[in-house]
């Protein structure tokens, strides 16, 4: 993103050192040709027409700058840095070829071999007196990641960018969020990221819910599985391997160019810019397609979650909670 280094100030006036050499990685420099929007953004939809570029790695020291700010513990801030690590190309898209579309988790499987298996990290983590086990596992640190519908570095790291992709905010906006949070006990007990005031957090709330509505749209579903299909056949036909998941988007698309058929295929992805409906659908092929949906409820410090303090953000909430994902899906 142009206002990625703006961003990451916001989030951390502090970067320590350490920040850059574990950033510097190979296997974390991988995740910058890998994108957040999980290949959506190589559509010609509407919807995600001028994008800016977001990146895994991006996201990433993102989240990584969140947790350091408000832990100031090294494990917890490289834990977090790392956490998309393992991330294949297209991202989530990969959770829809292995059949993990709901809770999309199937991508970290191999963040723990990476890491281990990294000589650069190794180095690293005996330089900083760390193990393996420090930092291979964000979800064991509650500001890094929490259970949803809680808030986390990770969520709002990016619905914090997302303000800005998808919501038409910027800077200033998202620094008037940022500087509203803290960390506070919530009604179970656990640390949690937090905002001071409700009237912030019911924004942020508003605005994650704003973002959410785009990660389940008809055009983001069928983007994904139709990319994850195609994926598929490049594997069965060879053109790529299951390890080239594992490189870059770039050098995958490369080999997609090279053979002609699935040269084919990605144009055709690529050219897709509307959704079928109704009678339209008559000549079309059909999917029917369901997602994850990734709802933030905030707490607010001391006082208790927005969805319990704003009557307007608690039936928008249970409004996207009903969306049902049984309507038939095709697009040209």
């Amino acid at each position: 993103m142009r206002e990625r280094e703006s961003l990451n100030k916001i989030y951390s006036p502090d970067i320590p050192d350490f920040f850059a050499e574990f950033s510097k990685a190979p296997a974390m420099q991988r995740i910058k040709r890998v994108g957040m929007h999980c290949g959506c953004e190589y559509t010609s939809f509407p919807l995600f027409e001028g994008l800016s570029e977001y990146s895994r790695y991006e996201h990433s020291v993102g989240v990584g700058l969140i947790t350091w700010r408000f832990t100031k513990d090294i494990k917890q801030a490289i834990a977090a840095l790392f956490h998309d690590i393992a991330t294949p190309v297209f991202a989530h898209t990969i959770d829809f070829l292995n059949g993990d579309y709901i809770t999309q988790e199937s991508t970290e499987n191999q963040t723990e071999s990476i890491i281990r298996n990294s000589e650069e990290i190794g180095i690293l983590l005996k330089k900083y007196k760390l193990r393996a086990e420090d930092v291979i596992d964000y979800h064991i640190y509650p500001i890094a990641d929490n259970e949803a519908p809680g808030l986390c570095a990770d969520r709002l790291e990016y619905t914090l960018s997302n303000l800005i992709n998808f919501c038409g905010g910027d800077l200033k906006k998202v620094k008037a969020l940022y500087d509203d949070i803290c960390v506070a006990e919530n009604e179970a007990g656990a640390f949690e990221l937090s905002f001071r005031h409700l009237e912030k957090a019911a924004e942020f709330a508003f605005i994650a819910l704003r973002c959410a509505k785009v990660y389940v749209a008809d055009e983001d579903r069928y983007s994904m599985q139709m990319l994850s299909e195609l994926v598929k056949d490049g594997i069965e036909k060879g053109v790529i391997t299951k390890k080239d998941l594992y490189t870059d988007e770039p050098k995958v698309l490369a080999k997609f160019e090279n053979d002609e058929e699935m040269k084919s295929a990605w144009e055709k992805y690529c050219s897709y810019h509307k959704m079928l409906y109704g009678d339209e659908q008559k000549k079309a092929a059909v999917r029917y397609i369901q997602a994850k949906k990734r709802l933030i409820d905030p707490f607010v410090a001391e006082v208790g979650r927005v969805s319990e303090l704003d009557r307007d953000f608690a039936e928008a909430k249970e409004e996207f909670l009903g969306i049902k994902f049984d309507a038939p899906l095709s697009a040209i």
